[in-house]
C-alpha cells in the first residue's frame, strides 16, 4: 500500500515502537493519531516532533481496555481526518515475575495483561474496521498487531504476558480471515529484546547485563531498536498487498537461538 495520504492511528503510541511507528508513518506522508493512556507531555511530543518535519497528528488519550473509550478514539480519528485507513495495536502492558514463580501469578495479573493486551486490540480492530470499511479508499485498509517472541517462544517477563501475546498472534489470523471480503489485512509483527524505558523499568538493575547477553547470544548480535520494529511495522503497511494473517519475528534471530540464560 501506497502510505503517502493515508491515515494511521497508533495506539500506545506516547513512547518507544509506538511513537517511533508514528513518526515513521508521518515521514511517509499519513496523517496520525497518536493514542496514549498517561502521559500527556510524551504525547504531546510525539505530535510535535511530527509537526515539526511537516507533518499532521493529534493526541488522543484512550485506554484500549475500555470499548468505549475505543469508539471514542475511532470516532475522533475520523471526525479530524474524515477517514481511517491504518492501525497498529501497539498498547500493550506486562508484569515481571520469573517463570518459576507461579505462586506470584495472582489471577489479576492474567485478567489485566489478557484485558490490555488482547482484548484490547480486538476492542480497536471491530470499532476500526467498522470505519475503514465505510471511509476506506480502494486498495483496503490494514492493521498490525504488535506481538512478541514471547508469544512465539513461550518467554518473556512472565507466563501471562507470553500467553497473552499468542492469543494475541491467534487473533491476528482469525481478523485476516474474518476481514479479507473487507479487503482489510490484518498481520503481526513479533519483536525480540527492545531496548528502551519498557525493559529498563522492568528488568531494573539487570537491564544492562541481560542486554549484553541477549546481544551476544542473538544470531545477528544485536537486540531489536524500537526504531527497529518501527520499520519491520512498516514493512508489513507499504509491503505486498496480497500479505494478511502473517506473523513477522523482528528479533535479530531471537527465535533461532538457544533460550539466553542470565
Amino acid at each position: 500500500m501506497k502510505l503517502n495520504g493515508k491515515v494511521g492511528l497508533v495506539t500506545g503510541a506516547g513512547t518507544g515502537v509506538g511513537a517511533a511507528t508514528a513518526v515513521l508513518l508521518a515521514q511517509k506522508g499519513c496523517r496520525v493519531v497518536v493514542n496514549y493512556r498517561r502521559s500527556d507531555e510524551e504525547a504531546a511530543e510525539v505530535v510535535t516532533a511530527i509537526e515539526e518535519t511537516g507533518g499532521e497528528a493529534f493526541a488522543f488519550q484512550a485506554d484500549v481496555a475500555s470499548d468505549n473509550e475505543t469508539r471514542a478514539l475511532v470516532d475522533a480519528t475520523v471526525e479530524e481526518f474524515g477517514r481511517l485507513d491504518l492501525l497498529v495495536n501497539n498498547a500493550g502492558t506486562t508484569e515481571f515475575i520469573p517463570f518459576d514463580d507461579l505462586d506470584a501469578v495472582g489471577d489479576d495479573v492474567w485478567q489485566r495483561l489478557h484485558q490490555v493486551n488482547v482484548v484490547g486490540a480486538f476492542h480497536c480492530a471491530r470499532a476500526a474496521a467498522k470505519a475503514m470499511r465505510e471511509t476506506g479508499g480502494e486498495d483496503g485498509a490494514e492493521i498490525v498487531n504488535v506481538g512478541s517472541i514471547a508469544g512465539l517462544k513461550a518467554t518473556g517477563s512472565c507466563i501471562p504476558y507470553a500467553a497473552s501475546k499468542a492469543a494475541l498472534h491467534n487473533l491476528t489470523v482469525a481478523l485476516a480471515r474474518t476481514l479479507a471480503t473487507d479487503r482489510i489485512r490484518v498481520n503481526a509483527v513479533a519483536p525480540g529484546f527492545i531496548t528502551g524505558r519498557w525493559l529498563e523499568e522492568g528488568l531494573a538493575e539487570r537491564y544492562e547485563r541481560t542486554k549484553v547477553a541477549f546481544e551476544k547470544a542473538m544470531p545477528l548480535g544485536a537486540v531489536c531498536t524500537p526504531n527497529e520494529v518501527a520499520t519491520a511495522i512498516l514493512s508489513l503497511l507499504e509491503g505486498s498487498d496480497l500479505v494478511t494473517g502473517q506473523i513477522l519475528a523482528c528479533d535479530a534471530g531471537m527465535s533461532l537461538a538457544e533460550p539466553v540464560q542470565v
